[in-house]
């Protein structure tokens, strides 16, 4: 499967964004969706991750209650809803597709986009 973030830009702390993640050559509600973001000089981290059928999601402890997951089975489109933004949400943000394994490590997804980064600043 191929997948294709974007949504990235500068905003304001406090403002929202939502990134998409779209999918393409592979049946998308096979696939886990994940969402990792990498500051600069900083390792790559887990921040949201939805199930295949869209049941069960997942959040980092630094985003939880600010960010929301969400897929499109009709588009093969994975999002990330964020809101309240603050300046150490400034990062690339990739997203991520797994069959098979479990878990919030980076390792345990198989596909993953380019990334599409954003500023938060005033």
């Amino acid at each position: 499967v191929q997948l294709q973030a974007s949504g990235g830009g500068l905003v304001q702390p406090g403002d929202s964004l939502r990134l998409s993640c779209a999918a393409s050559g592979g049946t998308f509600s096979r696939y886990d969706m994940g969402w990792f973001r990498q500051a600069p000089g900083k390792e790559r981290e887990f921040v949201s991750g939805i199930s295949r059928d869209g049941v069960y999601t997942s959040y980092a402890t630094s985003v939880k209650g600010r960010f929301t997951v969400s897929r499109d089975f009709a588009k093969n489109t994975a999002y990330l809803q964020m809101n309240s933004l603050k300046p150490e949400d400034t990062a690339v943000y990739y997203c991520a597709a797994r069959r098979y394994s479990t878990g919030r490590a980076s390792a345990s997804y198989d596909y993953w986009g380019q990334g599409t980064e954003f500023t938060v600043s005033s």
